[in-house]
């Protein structure tokens, strides 16, 4: 039988995480299906890379375009599919029946600032989306709960699936040419991006609900309290992820905290050299006010890297006891956990070994092995 599966958002920061990694565990698990990938033209090699036995089917329109709502359609009746895959919660109206959408988090109804009639819309889209599907993949039982009370759709009908670290952030073996090679790469990214001091780590995008502005707050706070304490007196946060320009309420955050010289935001990075500053922060902050997963603090924990993170939504029920949480409403609170990680050497030794642990429970295989048994259900009665 054959699954089409929209591969399109492959390049993105979190979704493509998680298309690259469920491709790549589809591809080496044993699975009766034949796939068809659809993706953009320029994705071909990067799709072949992860699966490179299933087939590749171009599609140039994006699904920002309102056209994809006829387009991508009238292409999966033509490919002649028992179903459809379709990795976030953004399906077209008229695609065919059955498909199964993944839903990684409903931030885009919770935090939605369009004008009323644009939100409206988004709304009863969802909605539709969600109870058309044969089945729906939630990431978390904290979105799954989101999920079913926002659309009434029955519990039954959605599966968690959890997602996983890119197996690449788990620390590598100890062969010396292996080290070698890390410990050069490691250098090399020193040197570039002229870091010579200790830094907390931020990873993901810059919207309302990750906190980015109490933050700051936070970290001015901390770097304060560490100020007499080596080696943290020329303690930096760098910020990876969307670039500052957009987000005007962020520099007034660091403004009005007076660190514009100690927050550094370097944009997207390439994969390994955002696994190699997990590897060298000397702690992740992720105060998120809410998250549908929360794949960064696993990433980093992954790296071997402690980890300070919210205590809201998912984020409890994916980190358990591997963290140090705080509250992302208080400013002081996060500052706490900031200072308590950085100067209790017992404290981030444990939440090191915790975190590592934590992470390698989560895996890909897994996933892959639950998302079959999705297509299994669902095309039990076609066989």
């Amino acid at each position: 039988m054959r699954i089409a599966v929209d591969v399109r958002r492959i390049r993105d920061f979190g979704i493509g995480t998680y298309i690259r990694n469920l491709l790549r565990a589809l591809h080496q698990i044993e699975c009766p299906y034949e796939f068809l990938l659809i993706g953009a033209p320029s994705d071909q090699r990067l799709v072949r890379e992860h699966a490179p036995s299933f087939e590749f089917v171009a599609h140039a329109t994006s699904d920002l375009n309102r056209i994809d709502h006829f387009s991508l359609p009238r292409l999966i009746r033509n490919l002649d599919v028992d179903l459809t895959h379709v990795p976030l919660a953004r399906v077209p109206m008229l695609i065919s029946l059955p498909y199964v959408v993944t839903v990684h988090d409903m931030s885009r109804i919770l935090f939605d600032e369009s004008p009323p009639w644009l939100h409206a819309l988004r709304r009863f889209r969802f909605t539709r989306t969600l109870q058309r599907a044969a089945c729906v993949i939630s990431v978390s039982a904290s979105t799954k709960r989101d999920v079913t009370n926002f659309t009434g759709i029955d519990v039954d009908r959605v599966r968690v699936i959890h997602n996983a670290p890119d197996p690449v952030f788990f620390q590598p073996g100890s062969q010396p040419s292996e080290l070698e090679r890390r410990d050069r790469e490691r250098r090399r990214i020193l040197e570039r991006y002229q870091i010579t001091y200790p830094f907390l780590l931020y990873a993901g995008h810059i919207r309302k609900q990750k906190n980015i502005p109490r933050m700051i707050e936070a970290f001015a706070v901390a770097r304060q309290e560490l100020v007499n304490t080596h080696p943290y007196q020329s303690l930096r946060l760098i910020i990876i992820g969307e670039d500052i320009y957009k987000h005007p309420e962020v520099r007034r955050a660091m403004i009005h905290s007076r660190v514009e010289h100690c927050v550094r935001f370097l944009g997207f990075v390439p994969f390994d050299t955002l696994r190699v500053f997990y590897e060298l922060a000397t702690a992740f902050v992720f105060p998120s006010l809410y998250e549908g997963f929360g794949l960064p603090p696993l990433e980093a924990m992954a790296a071997g890297t402690p980890v300070i993170s919210s205590d809201v939504y998912s984020l409890p029920e994916v980190v358990q006891d591997a963290a140090m949480i705080v509250n992302p409403e208080n400013v002081f609170d996060i500052s706490r956990g900031i200072c308590e990680v950085l100067r209790d050497s017992d404290l981030r030794k444990t939440l090191v070994e915790r975190g590592r642990t934590r992470a390698s429970e989560f895996s890909w295989l897994k996933a892959a092995r639950e998302t079959v048994d999705v297509y299994d259900e669902v095309l039990g009665g076609r066989r």
